[in-house]
């Protein structure tokens, strides 16, 4: 049996380990967060405030490497796990960093990422963790140091799938504690992580306060303490980065908070691309009868014709000038799998014009409206009334469809409300965005029939489309072009608009060096920063 061992090589620019410290470069981060991190556990972490605090806390046994890249055995970053061993075409085998503690001094042991699978593959816990790692067979322990990862069938993303959804547990602190108790439970209050950071305490609905792990084994941190302040409203946080209390903001409004802070010269704006793209969503099934499809959105050429009828590089223009970029496709620009030669349908509001005629919809009675059998050409979009930006996009949107005679309805909506009937596949058009990690498998739940039921609410379904991905998860080898025809059948069939690719603006204050901000878990590396000397400020030198 041929054993292959895989050492992992660290990018000096961005996974080196963090240098000595530093005079005088030490320091206290404030970020302001939009929503409260209330249980930042992993498995049980929902949105993503809990789990970039628990980013903070816990470790993974690898990270996913600069590129990106889910697929095969290289590129990887060491965390808990130093090495691996691919034993057979099923089985990997991980030695953990003998030096890794827990912040109460004990070891990181097998132990305990045998528990955090455990805990991690219960779907009573957490379905949708449970679904990620479908394909693990077994996750078990060779003494103290060593994991045993086998998978029932071989595919591409086996090591991905082994290191990324799961951030091992202290089973010493939580094994007794029922899974339906941890949530209440004394550790929930405080955790206990594996992370550059430690928990200190959390002042409901005002701020959540970390400290540096001074005996991190990955190195000490230069960021001595985190302070994470609340603050929904846009303009609270605008005001909190304006009167100094904070330094950092992350996802500000491109249309009223950046032009503000921007000409303050203490501050930088981060442009991060992301993983989200921005869609109308077409639902291919009928409103009154799911069983049904879509008497109009059924129709390829209709979807297709509503596509070119929208100028998407005017909507990006107009609502989020530079921090968002016309999408190609079903996946963000930022995406490994992403084909540069790729081009979604391009704005031709005369050949939709020409398609929607030759479908039977023509303006019969001269009021400028399309209409077939005598019905309009009247289709409804659903969207939260709470975004500005959805807002100003969606009139804009009317407006380019009454061009070529459709008449869209505006329905604006809760954002609970228009989560559930979305959910329920309750509308015509949805004005969505989507984002996926670094995997593409999230192209399966959203965009293959395997989907319907689950993120695929439109109950969009092409076999030709299931046949690829299911091809490209299969592989080991030759994956990229799999996933690219899969990705270009899609964004033929206009299952949807693809609208935009959203770009995160992350306002940082200057005095600070050595920024990393990483796009699949944008403050894990926080710790690498440094406060430039000489410009430190009297919060930096409060003990945590």
């Amino acid at each position: 049996m041929r054993r292959t061992w895989l050492a992992l090589a660290l990018c000096p620019l961005l996974w080196s380990p963090a240098p000595a410290q530093r005079q005088n470069d030490h320091g206290t981060m404030v970020i302001v967060f939009g929503q409260e991190a209330t249980l930042p556990i992993p498995t049980l972490a929902r949105g993503k405030a809990n789990q970039d605090v628990a980013d903070l806390l816990f470790l993974r046994l690898m990270r996913v490497g600069p590129a990106l890249v889910t697929a095969g055995d290289r590129g990887f970053v060491p965390e808990l796990a130093r090495s691996f061993i691919r034993r057979d075409s099923v089985t990997l085998a991980f030695e953990l960093d003998p030096r890794a503690r827990w912040h109460d001094g004990r070891p990181v042991t097998a132990s305990d990422v045998v528990f955090a699978f455990g805990r991690g593959r219960d779907p009573a816990i957490d379905p949708s963790h449970a679904l990620l790692l479908r394909n693990l067979a077994s996750v078990t322990a060779e003494g103290s140091q060593r994991v045993v990862i086998r998978f029932s069938k071989v595919y591409g993303e086996q090591l991905y799938d082994a290191v990324w959804h799961i951030q091992p547990l202290p089973a010493h602190l939580l094994d007794t504690i029922p899974n339906d108790q941890i949530a209440t439970s004394a550790y929930a209050a405080a955790p206990v992580g594996s992370g550059a950071y430690r928990w200190v305490r959390r002042d409901a609905g005002r701020q959540t306060v970390l400290a540096a792990n001074r005996d991190f084994f990955l190195g000490r941190p230069r960021i001595d303490r985190v302070v994470i302040l609340l603050a929904r409203d846009p303009e609270a946080q605008l005001n909190l980065i304006l009167d100094g209390t904070a330094d950092a903001l992350e996802n500000s409004s491109p249309t009223t908070t950046l032009p503000r802070l921007l000409v303050r010269p203490e501050f930088r704006m981060v442009p991060l691309p992301s993983f989200g793209v921005g869609y109308l969503l077409f639902n291919q099934r009928s409103y009154g009868d799911r069983s049904q499809p879509h008497p109009i959105l059924a129709d390829r050429d209709v979807r297709r014709a509503l596509a070119m009828a929208l100028d998407r590089a005017q909507l990006v223009r107009a609502t989020l000038g530079d921090f968002g970029s016309v999408a190609e496709g079903p996946v963000a620009q930022l995406h490994w799998i992403r084909d540069p030669n790729g081009r979604a349908t391009s704005y031709d509001p005369r050949t939709a014009q020409r398609l929607l005629a030759q479908r039977g919809w023509r303006d019969s009675d001269g009021d400028g409206t399309l209409d077939r059998n005598g019905q309009p050409l009247l289709l409804r979009l659903n969207f939260p009334g709470t975004s500005a930006v959805r807002n100003n996009m969606a009139v804009q949107i009317q407006e380019q469809f009454r061009r070529i005679g459709v008449q869209l309805e505006l329905v604006r909506l809760d954002g609970p409300v228009w989560a559930e009937r979305r959910g329920k596949g309750e509308f015509e058009i949805d004005f969505s965005q989507a984002v996926m990690d670094p995997s593409p498998a999230g192209l399966v739940q959203s965009w293959s029939c395997a989907g319907r039921g689950g993120s695929n609410v439109a109950q969009y379904c092409n076999p030709a489309v299931d046949s690829l991905i299911d091809l490209a998860m299969a592989s080991r080898n030759g994956t990229l072009p799999l996933w690219r025809e899969a990705v270009r059948t899609i964004t033929s069939d206009a299952p949807a608009v693809f609208l935009f690719a959203p770009v995160t603006g992350v306002i940082v204050h200057r005095r600070y060096a050595d920024l990393n901000l990483r796009p699949e878990a944008i403050w894990s590396q926080l710790w690498r920063w440094r406060v430039t000397p000489g410009q430190q400020i009297p919060r930096d030198l409060t003990p945590p």
